[in-house]
């Protein structure tokens, strides 16, 4: 509280009340200083006295105050004069002082420290209003940077789409090298959504794991195989360096093979030409340790403490440059925290690489650790009478095209009243969720009613949210594929011998 009270000992009385309450004062002699220290280091508020307000005093004291950020409203505590004395303080004055407390004279100390004690409340109030208007404007800029970097990243592969599409028209590029920017861009489009999908679901705690054993050393080299042509174009090389026996934790592969390609991805997008990333797998303790080292462009000292933050980036927003949104290192460390581990980050600096450091609980048992997602296709192809029941003419027609060149029979419906008039016959039915007329929820609770088990249901649905999958199981669907759905994953479903043997 700064003090402003030149008349006898006034101010040093003042002070001495102040302290024995447990509050900070100090003495100004003049207004010019009681406004320096304001405008130089803050104050909780000023106790004056009424004739230190001369019109000079006042005015300045009201220019004072119309300078104030918007959430500030300075506590002013004025010790005013009796009636019949000279008065200052009138109803204009407090008008123009604004936050003001007038306290007749002669002072009692209990009245005076209560009003310094409320303007303290008060001021107080007002820090963490300004503190949380600042983390507001902080998120809010970070939203916005990060839908600007969104709709850049969604416009890169969508124009060489489209472009593919107009070259292909006019006969300018070779049917092969066509269909490749299509998969190699349409791929890009999916991992950017996925992206998002996941951290969604990661950080409002909606995404389920699937726990068993995984043996570290073999997921570290199938991701470094499946980035192989990437680390290759980037001219990076990738070195994988195990532990003297297998390092096994209890985990969900897919999610631990995407906390690993991301931190490996990232690594490959971040080192020279030239460069190197090394992967090392180790046992510590209890716990399984893998380590991602580059020595690439590294990272700034004031970026470090922010790294694994949504929305979080650095000004020279190399993910920009790079590629991404900028969002896989907060899914990294959402995952490794939903396995109850850790994920630390290091740099020595900018141009001088990075270490990321994943640490999971270590399993010694002797089950066999889970490999790689998904088994190979028989050589057998099962011929099978479907049915696809999509709105959107595009999707119908691929997915149709598809299902005929794997040798399926396939008949389609475009909406929820067809597909019911056509499933008489069909063995597997491949429905859209969100369908006009009825829905294909609807849809499979009344196939299920009439034809029981005799009959195999697949949700195909942009919907990909864990509580969506339990509502397409219990409306009566056996699988529950997202959009888009990876047409190999779909051939080795179809291509069972026995659908029903499948797992729901």
């Amino acid at each position: 509280m700064l003090v402003l009270a030149p008349l006898g000992r006034d101010a040093a009385l003042t002070l001495q009340l102040l302290g024995r309450a447990g509050i900070d004062g100090l003495v100004c002699t003049t207004i010019d200083e009681v406004c320096r220290r304001i405008d130089d280091e803050g104050a909780a508020g000023v106790l004056l006295a009424e004739e230190t307000l001369a019109p000079a005093a006042l005015a300045q004291l009201v220019e004072l105050l119309a300078r104030q950020p918007a959430w500030s409203d300075l506590p002013i505590v004025v010790f005013s004069s009796p009636e019949g004395s000279l008065r200052r303080i009138t109803a204009a004055v407090v008008a123009r002082l604004g936050n003001v407390t007038l306290i007749d004279r002669p002072v009692r100390p209990i009245t005076m420290i209560s009003a310094a004690r409320a303007a303290l409340r008060v001021r107080n109030r007002q820090y963490a209003l300004r503190d949380e208007l600042a983390a507001q404007q902080l998120a809010v800029r970070r939203r916005d940077e990060f839908l600007a970097m969104l709709g850049h990243e969604l416009r890169n592969p969508l124009s060489a789409i489209l472009m593919a599409q107009e070259v292909r028209d006019c006969g300018a590029i070779q049917p092969d090298k066509y269909r490749a920017i299509l998969r190699r861009q349409s791929q890009h489009l999916a991992r950017l959504v996925d992206d998002l999908l996941d951290v969604s679901r990661v950080t409002s705690g909606k995404i389920a794991l699937h726990p068993g054993p995984v043996e570290l050393g073999e997921l570290a080299h199938r991701v470094a195989g499946s980035l192989e042509a990437a680390s290759r174009a980037h001219g990076v090389d990738v070195e994988v360096t195990g532990a003297d026996r297998p390092v096994v934790v209890a985990g969900d592969t897919v999610r631990l093979e995407q906390v690993v390609v991301n931190l490996v991805s990232n690594a490959i997008k971040y080192t020279p030409r030239g460069g190197g990333v090394a992967i090392t797998i180790a046992a510590d303790g209890g716990d399984a340790v893998l380590e991602v080292e580059d020595d690439g462009v590294g990272i700034a000292a004031e970026i470090m403490p922010s790294i694994f933050d949504l929305f979080a980036q650095a000004p020279s927003t190399l993910d920009r440059a790079r590629g991404g949104l900028g969002i896989g290192l907060t899914l990294v460390r959402s995952v490794v925290e939903l396995h109850g581990g850790t994920i630390t980050a290091a740099s020595d600096g900018i141009g001088r690489g990075s270490r990321f450091t994943l640490r999971l609980p270590r399993r010694d048992d002797a089950e066999q650790p889970a490999g790689a997602t998904g088994t190979a296709a028989p050589a057998a192809r099962t011929t099978r009478a479907v049915l696809v029941v999509e709105d959107n003419p595009d999707s119908r027609d691929l997915l149709r095209a598809l299902l005929e060149d794997l040798g399926h029979r396939v008949e389609i419906a475009t909406d929820g009243h067809e597909a019911l008039d056509r499933a008489g016959d069909a063995e597997v039915l491949v429905v859209d969720i969100g369908l006009p007329g009825i829905d294909g929820y609807e849809v499979a609770r009344r196939v299920r009613a009439a034809r029981g088990r005799s009959v195999y249901l697949i949700a195909l649905t942009g919907y990909g949210q864990p509580d969506d999958r339990r509502r397409a199981l219990d409306a009566g669907f056996d699988l529950h594929f997202t959009k888009p759905v990876d047409p190999a994953a779909l051939c080795r479903v179809l291509d069972r011998p026995d659908l029903t043997a499948l797992d729901r």
